[in-house]
């Protein structure tokens, strides 16, 4: 029997390719799974490796189960657990250069909630990887019709990451009026470039939001990644692994 509990947070990391945000997102499920919370990952993006270093094998994405079993589809075909009872959907892509990654999403979540996702498992929380180098219609689904209330935008301070973290922005504010997910503010992923900090507290004011967290450029990532593992559970006791204990407590309120 399933009830209607809603999830305790429904949260967004947008950002552009390769700027870490599935590493964040990764390692703050990691994280809040830590705190007793059950936590669902959901990775939005053609590459499917959001949930890698959590399973530490490819998840079958939604896209092709859809396509190799047509309507005999069920939940465990693509929900698989991870790292400390952590629940991990990846919704996948076209084949390349045949069909539209966005059109994708949609389709994907149209069969999640038509197969009661999210009211089967009753997550406390669910975390959006979203792919944001282009904000069309299909990835801007997360931020409609109820599933993110909180968007957070992941960035370094490379100027086509600043560019992209801008695009997303607008994105959000368009559909603030009408109730859907909301802006929190941006994670700063550092390069540690020069200038890189200048440049990032120049974005906030020009995108009118605020710096939510800063982590380092830290070379234990490479290193747990390489073993397929978070950080949180290649090297808890690390100071890293406790920013990401940090974010954790900022997201939750």
């Amino acid at each position: 029997m399933t009830t209607d509990k809603k999830p305790l947070k429904r949260i967004a990391f947008y950002g552009k390719g390769g700027i870490g945000k599935s590493t964040i997102s990764a390692n703050l499920t990691a994280a809040l799974s830590e705190r007793g919370l059950k936590v669902l990952q959901i990775g939005c993006d053609p590459k499917a490796d959001s949930t890698m270093f959590l399973t530490r094998e490819k998840v079958p994405t939604v896209l092709n189960v859809l396509k190799e079993k047509k309507d005999n589809i069920e939940l465990s075909d693509f929900v698989k657990e991870g790292y400390n009872g952590v629940l991990c959907i990846e919704v996948g892509g076209p084949t390349p250069g045949i069909g539209c990654a966005g059109q994708g999403i949609i389709a994907a979540f149209q069969k999640m909630k038509e197969l009661k996702a999210i009211e089967i498992y009753q997550p406390d929380v669910v975390i959006y990887d979203v792919l944001g180098d282009v904000v069309c219609g299909g990835f801007a689904v997360p931020l409609r019709d109820g599933y993110a209330e909180d968007v957070y935008i992941v960035s370094s301070g490379e100027r086509m990451s600043l560019f992209a973290a801008y695009n997303i922005s607008q994105a959000v504010h368009n559909f603030r009026n009408r109730g859907y997910a909301k802006l929190k503010g941006l994670v700063f992923n550092s390069k540690g470039g020069s200038s890189e900090d200048q440049r990032v507290r120049e974005a906030l004011e020009e995108i009118e939001t605020d710096l939510v967290y800063k982590f380092p450029r830290d070379p234990i990532v490479q290193k747990c990644e390489k073993e397929n593992l978070t950080v949180i559970e290649g090297a808890p006791d690390s100071d890293l692994a406790n920013e990401y204990r940090r974010l954790a407590e900022i997201v939750m309120g």
